[in-house]
């Protein structure tokens, strides 16, 4: 048995297209004598389809799985041997992993149990302890399915500790399966850049979209795509961003990914919130909530609260509330519970400085790698809110902790546009320091540096906009605006700020 298990004839499987493999491997399930041989067979179908798939087209397979289990566990003539309890874990190991990453699909952890629910009871954490206890790191399928068991518990930390030095040396393995080994990459990259390590992430997915061209696996293309989207754009590489959002439609609409097209919008909302086109972010943020998508990235509370957010922030006392109301408490281990309570509060009463302290406060709690991005986050609305509220050093204070959050993450997308927000408090605060009109100010005692002038509003998008990297075009389109435009007031904010040339602009709103 070669280092893919694929003694069965699949080599050829990735060749076709995903359903029709998954049809293959589940009519092979149901010739095998062996129940392990069939239950492997059922977990290859379930990885062949799992981007293509409508979430609730899963559960039959999770049925499969226990029935093979059950099958396994009814008593067997003579005394069980050690074989036969080995192979009963690796079947009830693949039951609970699978079931696992379909309930997670289905958002089981956030509803009431339902038929669509996937039957037995299953936990990414029962997967884990029987694929360590029966010691399944040597095969590439059960390795496959610990890691998806892994991000299904999110828990994107342990990814790379646990599997990469088990699956780096299958990945320039030329008899491991193409498609497998896009998938083991995805997950790599996934884990990295989800627990915060945006930079290894990104790197790691771009090594894995190589390796989807050349298995020809458009479904794999499309996720990738979809998550490189998300990246490029925390990273800052807008204009890569939007063409990486670009591919992941059009691969999704020609492979069929249910997978990818449900979750699209959630890599959509991070490009319009790393360009500062609030409009945009909002409204796609709108329809996250209403089709719950986030669940399988720990994001669908962190959703809600967004959007209640947004509407508070602007006044909207009753559109808030009526998304606060729609927010139950997420499970006790969620990423970002410890934040939640003291997040709604501050919605409810935005202009309460007790709210506000006991959200500061909680951010204490967020210290898993997975809720980096959220600390920063709600450094940024606490720190912009109170901005806003005119208590400066509070602001900057909580917009410092946002800039160090991103910049430890590789975020320069987000960084950015908190720098713009620091910019502007500082901007604020000298013409809070101008004297009154006629009245000559005393000149400081000693040599002074010069002070710059302040930016107008419409300098400071052309600034931020320039600053994230886009031309003198796209920066006209954003803005409704003609070329000619754009470069007047880049040229006075070169001119006020004392800068030369682009790389100068970024460095200098990044101070």
């Amino acid at each position: 048995m070669d280092i893919d298990q694929q003694s069965h004839g699949l080599q050829e499987h990735q060749e076709q297209e995903p359903q029709e493999e998954a049809d293959r491997l589940l009519a092979a399930a149901d010739r095998a004598g062996d129940p392990v041989t069939a239950a492997r067979l059922v977990a290859e179908a379930f990885l062949a389809v799992s981007r293509t798939a409508d979430p609730a087209g899963l559960p039959p397979m999770v049925r499969r799985l226990a029935a093979l289990r059950a099958q396994a566990e009814a008593p067997q003539a003579g005394a069980r041997s050690r074989e036969v309890v080995a192979r009963q874990r690796e079947i009830e190991f693949l039951h609970h992993a699978i079931a696992a990453a379909v309930g997670a699909r289905l958002g089981r952890r956030l509803a009431r149990r339902g038929p669509a629910t996937p039957p037995g009871p299953a936990h990414p954490d029962e997967a884990l302890r029987l694929f360590t206890a029966a010691g399944l790191h040597h095969d590439p399928l059960y390795v496959e399915c610990a890691m998806i068991a892994t991000l299904s518990a999110q828990r994107p930390d342990r990814i790379r500790p646990l599997f990469a030095q088990v699956v780096e040396p299958w990945l320039v393995d030329d008899r491991i399966d193409p498609a497998r080994r896009t998938r083991l990459t995805t997950m790599l990259g996934m884990g990295e850049a989800w627990s915060g390590d945006l930079l290894r992430g990104r790197a790691t997915l771009r090594r894995a979209h190589g390796y989807a061209v050349a298995a020809g696996r458009l479904d794999l293309e499309a996720e990738i795509a979809s998550w490189l989207a998300k990246c490029e754009a925390l990273c800052g590489d807008l204009v890569l961003a939007r063409r990486r959002l670009a591919e992941a439609r059009v691969l999704a609409a020609r492979s069929g990914s249910a997978w990818v097209g449900s979750h699209i919008a959630e890599c959509a909302a991070a490009l319009h919130l790393a360009s500062g086109d609030v409009d945009a972010w909002v409204g796609v943020v709108g329809r996250l909530v209403a089709s719950a998508v986030g669940a399988n990235s720990g994001l669908v509370f962190e959703h809600r609260c967004e959007l209640a957010t947004y509407h508070a922030l602007r006044g909207d006392a009753a559109a808030a509330q009526a998304v606060v109301a729609a927010i139950e408490d997420p499970p006790l281990d969620w990423p970002g519970a410890p934040a939640l309570p003291a997040w709604r509060a501050w919605i409810v009463d935005p202009g309460n400085p007790a709210t506000m302290a006991w959200l500061e406060r909680s951010l204490v709690g967020l210290n898993r790698p997975v809720e980096r991005l959220s600390r920063a986050r709600l450094a940024w609305l606490l720190g912009g809110w109170h901005a806003h509220c005119g208590r400066r050093a509070d602001a900057i204070r909580l917009l410092e902790l946002a800039s160090s959050e991103y910049a430890a993450t590789g975020a320069a997308g987000l960084l950015a546009r908190v720098a713009v927000d620091l910019a502007s408090v500082a901007e604020r605060a000298v013409a809070a320091s101008a004297p009154p009109a006629g009245r000559v100010p005393t000149p400081p005692a000693g040599p002074t540096a010069p002070v710059e002038a302040p930016l107008t509003a419409t300098e400071r998008r052309v600034a931020a906009a320039v600053a994230e990297g886009l031309s003198n075009q796209e920066v006209a389109v954003r803005l409704s605006v003609s070329v000619k435009t754009v470069e007047f007031h880049l040229r006075n904010a070169y001119r006020k700020l004392g800068v030369r040339r682009r790389t100068e602009l970024v460095r200098h709103l990044l101070r």
